[in-house]
């Protein structure tokens, strides 16, 4: 049961990373004001790597456990 819930996780984590590449490749094309339904992606990320930036070594340590999680599959 656990396997089954593992298997669930990641694909469901497969699929906002590549819905999150297609908002950031959409939002680059036609620009944050035309894309209402998603947001501005790029600025949203573009102020969490500064929020993480001014965070010094937590915030580096932060964003390592984050993408250890990514790659851990």
């Amino acid at each position: 049961m656990l396997d089954n819930a593992k298997k669930w996780i990641s694909a469901l984590t497969d699929i906002g990373i590549g819905l999150l590449a297609l908002a950031i490749v959409a939002s680059l094309l036609v620009g944050p004001a035309n894309m209402s339904f998603l947001g501005d992606v790029v600025g949203n990320i573009t102020s969490l790597v500064t929020t993480l930036g001014g965070a010094g070594l937590a915030g580096l340590i932060s964003l390592g456990v984050v993408l250890w999680l990514i790659q851990k599959k």
